[in-house]
């Protein structure tokens, strides 16, 4: 199982949930489950969102997510 934490515009997209439980073995299965559980509006989030795994920015969608990690989504935040 992995910890999801979903972070401002993610999280308004994720209809406000703040943290789930989710397993899949990488960051491209773990989009396309959260884009059939919360819907479309938080599959156009993910397109664009960074991801931290374990505190570690990760890029690669393909690579394996291990077991227990705590995956962040940071959606683009505006400002300076």
């Amino acid at each position: 199982m992995l910890t999801i934490r979903y972070f401002a515009g993610a999280r308004a997209a994720a209809r406000g949930v703040s943290t789930e439980e989710i397993s899949a073995g990488s960051l491209a299965e773990l989009v396309q489950i959260l884009t059939d559980r919360h819907g479309e509006q938080l599959g156009l989030v993910l397109k664009v969102a960074s991801f931290l795994v374990d505190g570690l920015t990760c890029h690669d969608r393909r690579a394996a997510l291990p077991t227990g990690a705590t995956v962040d989504i940071l959606p683009p935040f505006a400002g300076g």
